[in-house]
This record gives structure tokens, C-alpha cells and sequence, in this order.
């Protein structure tokens, strides 16, 4: 019977201020429109932490049941460490995604845009065919595709939609921006994977292109949001902001090029996390002002 704790740490709650970070950016934007809406963003939020919960549980379930987590690096899993039992895991993640429907639901009410709700149905789809189902794209190196999508240009235009309306170009821009940041985050944990990803034949992105592909296409996915985050200057100069984050995205992808391996890249995937909330920061407040 696993403890609280060890369900908190089943949660992942080091990727849950990457789920905040979209939302942050899409309301900076609708702030920019002219048209911020702080319960809305609020409702958001809760449906992006309570959907990065439900994949968090999801993984676990789907992974532990293959065999694919027996041996591998990084925060605990419940299901292969048969600390709570498979169909546990599961109900949890289908709760995680069942509140985050709820609040879907309310938001689409709140702000009319109906629409949304088969977005949502289908990112709730995708979060659990990512590594569940009898063929799970992220066993097929889509997972990247999939991220970026969802945790990225769905997250970020969906949260300005619901309050402004039409997205303009920079919301587009920091959407993009999230969406690497946010392939950047499964890059990296996949690249600590690459051993026990390709001895149970999980062909993720990184175990296709090879450890030193994967490095070099995670430091581009960085510098690359840095610099959109800064084009959005052309029409809210405070977006400049983001470029104080140049330091870190230094340190970060050299540790990646130097080729930091297992447990080093531990503190890699807690840092691009952060970056990313930190990214959601600074434009959402650039765009803002």
C-alpha cells in the first residue's frame, strides 16, 4: 500500500510548474490584446496541473505494466516498484483527467468558446495513448510531437482564447516557445532513458537520433524559445525580459553537451523545468506590460 508521500512523488510534482507555464504566457498575451481575465486563468491552471498529474499517473500505470520502469533512473515509480497496485495507479490518473474535464468544462461555459471542450477531450486522449493503448505513440519517438501540441500550442492559444479571443502573432510566438521548452523537458528525460528505453523497446525520439543528436536537438529547443520569446519585443519591448534567462539556458545545455549521463542529468530535468516556469514568467509579464 503505498504511503502519501509516495504518491506525491508518483504525482511528479517537479513537472508541474511546466504545466503552469503555458497558461502564464497565454494570459500575458490576452493581457497585451487588451483583455486579461484572472478567474479564467485561474480555471486554466487548475486543468493544466490536474492534466500533468493525470499523464504523470498515466505513464506510470502504462510504463509498469509493460515492464518498461523496472530499471531506471529518476523519481519513483508506483507501479513497477509494486508500491500500489496497477489498477490504483490507473483510477488515479483517470480522476486527475476527470477533474481537469470538469474544469474544461467550466471554463468552455464561462467564456463561450464550446469548442474547446473536444480539445480537451482529445488532449485527454493523447495524454493517454502517449504511452497507453496496444500502439502508444511515444513508443514510436512521437512523444515530442505530442508535447508540443498539447503542452504547448493548445495550452498556451487555448488560455488566450478563452480570454481575449483570437490569439495575435505573439501569443503564437510564446506558444511555439513554450512547446519547445516543453520538448526540451521530455528530451532531456528521455536521453537519461536511452539504456533501458532501448533494451525494452521503447523507441522514443532520443533513443532514434542517438545520444548526441538528442543533445544537440535539446540545446536548439532552448535557444531557439529564447529567441522567440524575445521577437515578441517588436510589440511589447518588456519581452526582452526573457533574455535574462540566457545564463541558465547556458549552463543547462552545456551540462547536456558535455555529455552528463544518468543521475547528472537529474538536476538538468529539475532546472528545465524550472526554466520553463521561468520563461512563463517573464514573457506573461513582458506581454502583460
Amino acid at each position: 500500500m503505498a504511503t502519501a508521500a509516495e504518491w506525491l512523488e508518483g504525482a511528479r510534482l517537479r513537472t508541474l510548474p511546466a504545466a503552469v507555464a503555458p497558461v502564464l504566457v497565454g494570459t500575458g498575451a490576452a493581457a497585451q490584446q487588451g483583455s486579461a481575465q484572472l478567474g479564467r486563468a485561474a480555471l486554466a491552471a487548475g486543468v493544466a496541473l490536474a492534466l500533468q498529474v493525470g499523464v504523470n499517473y498515466a505513464n506510470d500505470y502504462s510504463d509498469g505494466v509493460r515492464g518498461t520502469d523496472l530499471e531506471r533512473i529518476g523519481p519513483m515509480r508506483l507501479t513497477a516498484s509494486g508500491a500500489a497496485r496497477p489498477e490504483h495507479v490507473r483510477t488515479a490518473a483517470w480522476v486527475a483527467f476527470g477533474l481537469g474535464g470538469v474544469l474544461g468544462l467550466w471554463l468552455s461555459a464561462v467564456s463561450g468558446q464550446w469548442w474547446l471542450i473536444a480539445v480537451g477531450a482529445v488532449a485527454i486522449l493523447a495524454a493517454w495513448t502517449y504511452t497507453g493503448g496496444r500502439n502508444p505513440y511515444g513508443y514510436r519517438g512521437l512523444g515530442e510531437v505530442g508535447v508540443f501540441v498539447f503542452f504547448g500550442l493548445v495550452a498556451v492559444l487555448g488560455t488566450t482564447w478563452t480570454q481575449a479571443g483570437v490569439p495575435g502573432w505573439p501569443a503564437w510566438a510564446g506558444a511555439v516557445g513554450i512547446g519547445l521548452l516543453a520538448c526540451a523537458l521530455l528530451m532531456v528525460n528521455n536521453i537519461r532513458d536511452i539504456p533501458t528505453d532501448a533494451l525494452n523497446g521503447k523507441r522514443t525520439l532520443a533513443v532514434r537520433l542517438g545520444e548526441g543528436r538528442s543533445r544537440r536537438l535539446y540545446a536548439a529547443f532552448l535557444w531557439l524559445a529564447l529567441v522567440l520569446g524575445a521577437s515578441c519585443a517588436l510589440v511589447a519591448p518588456w519581452s526582452l525580459l526573457v533574455l535574462l534567462l540566457a545564463l541558465p539556458v547556458a549552463l543547462l545545455t552545456t551540462t547536456v553537451m558535455v555529455g552528463a549521463r544518468g543521475v547528472l542529468l537529474r538536476p538538468v530535468l529539475a532546472g528545465t523545468g524550472l526554466l520553463e516556469l521561468g520563461y512563463g514568467i517573464l514573457l506573461g509579464l513582458g506581454l502583460a506590460l
